[in-house]
């Protein structure tokens, strides 16, 4: 017998936690009332909790890499831009 990985649990909970949370956020928003009440609050709380074994097992060096090379080229695609306007 199959049984669920701890991530795909974790993913369907992220994703019910999610919903329910945008579902309270437009029910209070329609009504004038306050964001931040108990259900809303709880909400998060789930939604993070569910969320922290996923972020445990991501590759943190490669994407910090990726990153910071991104960052340099958005930087050097500004600094190109700039010229040009500014000839």
């Amino acid at each position: 017998m199959h049984t669920p990985s701890l991530t795909a649990g974790c993913l369907a909970l992220l994703a019910l936690t999610g919903t329910a949370l945008a579902l309270q956020m437009i029910r209070l928003r329609r009504s004038r009332h306050t964001v931040f009440n108990g259900g809303i609050l709880l909400c998060l709380g789930l939604l993070i909790a569910s969320a922290l074994p996923l972020l445990a097992r991501l590759p943190w060096t490669e994407l910090a890499e990726e990153a910071s090379d991104q960052a340099v080229a958005a930087l050097h695609f500004l600094e190109v831009a700039y010229v040009i306007l500014t000839l």
